[in-house]
């Protein structure tokens, strides 16, 4: 059987495996490549997957996707949004509780947007998951913001659950299951084809 090969741009090896498990079932291979992605300083995280995929793919000349993750929390208007890589490195999800500290609304979204280039194909995917900031870090698992972010009709948070529970109800999980499902759909697949 035929199995599609893609290329992930990222540094981050949690979100190769995540991704890696979520596109299993649809019998599409990742390979991580740790290309430093350019970023462009903008309020939208389409725009800014979609710039990092297509100056990735001048140089690899391979299908590749770019994934861009962030957190939107509600009473800091949506703060850190697109600036969440760089907002976790500086203060970690601990700055996060303190901006909140004595606030009442926890409420914020996590939102991943998703490019997928191999030409002609460009494509946009966009997954979110909401739910509310903790009050404390709770589990020892995932990544990132993970341990202060509990999604709806969860009592646990991201780093309280099993990879396979968070990739089920994961904003990341949702972007790339939407991208696998369009793939399938429309048995249009990037011309990287392994057999196994």
């Amino acid at each position: 059987m035929v199995k599609t090969k893609l290329f992930l741009i990222t540094k981050n090896k949690n979100k190769y495996q995540e991704a890696s498990l979520i596109l299993k079932p649809y019998r599409i291979s990742l390979e991580q490549k740790p290309l430093s992605k350019e970023e462009i300083q903008a309020e939208s995280l389409e725009k800014i997957a979609l710039h990092a995929a297509r100056k990735a793919y001048v140089l690899l000349r391979r299908p590749l996707i770019v994934d861009d993750s962030g957190l939107f929390v509600e009473a800091l208007r949506g703060f850190p949004g697109p600036y969440s890589s760089y907002v976790y490195k500086t203060i970690g999800y601990e700055g996060i509780l303190d901006l909140l500290d004595d606030v009442e609304n926890r409420r914020a979204c996590f939102k991943t947007a998703l490019a997928l280039i191999s030409p002609p194909l460009e494509k946009l995917f966009v997954g979110e998951t909401c739910g509310v900031i903790t009050r404390k870090p709770m589990g020892s698992g995932g990544f990132g913001f993970d341990p202060i972010f509990m999604p709806e009709g969860y009592s646990k948070t991201y780093a309280q659950m099993t990879t396979t529970e968070k990739n089920a109800v994961s904003h990341r999980g949702k972007a790339f299951r939407l991208m696998a499902s369009w793939l399938a759909r429309r048995r249009v697949y990037p011309s990287n084809r392994i057999r196994g």
